[in-house]
């Protein structure tokens, strides 16, 4: 159900340079947020529209208190005033908001591609995936353009995966883009599924190496929206042949890898 209310800040902070990830204390209807689900938030000032963020971790208190984080980059007007709220503030939420990440029961062998800011919704997703599952069977595949863009480390190590870091300038990990060796990896034992968010180059090539290698793949798509859910059409992507266009915002903004044209 989807539901406008007003949240408070309890924690914002700093991630890296540039990074910032803020929790809010939300109404109990936020708690049936899904992995990969988003949220609209109002940003302080004369913004006029909402800004939307993915869920990247929610946690429901032994009191009912629904608590929900966001991890974002500032990087404009909107981001920037979010960024100056304090803990305390209280902010405009819209939610649960669009289709999350489908999770089958015998996906046991699973890829996570996470491209920069992209790691955001992916935090939710290891933490619900490691509720029922071991992390032998998990692998992360991260990268940046540094290592001040490796986001969360600690967080993903604390839930005992086998992360790859890869980054541009070599800063740490291996110098390549993530697909490099995620795709090394696939090869030698194909995945159940790959999940991934990042920018549209890196998922459409991890979509090309899923096609390639005959793999499900699910990839979240990052995309400017006014409204969130669907009414005024500006988030469009352009669908495979039998689709035509899609609408982020509505129709994701995870998709299935094999509904879109790269």
């Amino acid at each position: 159900m989807i539901q406008q209310s007003t949240a408070t800040v309890i924690t914002h902070e700093s991630m890296g340079p540039g990074y910032l990830r803020m929790t809010l204390v939300c109404p109990a209807d936020f708690s049936t947020a899904r992995p990969g689900q988003f949220v609209m938030l109002g940003t302080p000032g004369n913004q006029l529209l909402r800004r939307p963020f993915s869920v990247h971790r929610l946690t429901v208190g032994g009191n009912g208190q629904t608590e929900v984080a966001i991890l974002y980059k500032v990087v404009g007007a909107g981001t920037a005033a979010l960024a100056r709220l304090a803990v305390g503030g209280q902010v405009d939420i819209l939610g649960p908001l669009g289709q999350g990440f489908s999770i089958r029961e015998d996906y046991e062998r699973i890829f996570i591609a996470a491209g920069g800011i992209g790691v955001a919704p992916m935090l939710y997703l290891l933490e619900h995936l490691a509720l029922t599952r071991s992390p032998d069977g998990i692998e992360l595949f991260l990268g940046g353009r540094s290592r001040e863009d490796l986001l969360c480390l600690d967080d993903f190590r604390s839930l005992g995966l086998r992360v790859h870091r890869t980054t541009d300038d070599g800063s740490d990990g291996a110098q390549c883009f993530l697909t490099h060796p995620m795709e090394m990896e696939a090869q030698k034992r194909p995945p159940d599924i790959i999940y991934a968010c990042g920018p549209m180059d890196m998922l459409s090539c991890v979509a090309g190496i899923a096609a390639r290698l005959k793999i499900p793949c699910q990839v979240s798509i990052e995309s400017m929206m006014a409204c969130g859910v669907g009414a005024c059409l500006g988030c469009a992507v352009e669908g495979a042949s039998q689709d035509g266009y899609l609408h982020v915002c509505k129709d994701g903004p995870v998709f299935d890898a094999d509904r879109l044209r790269w």
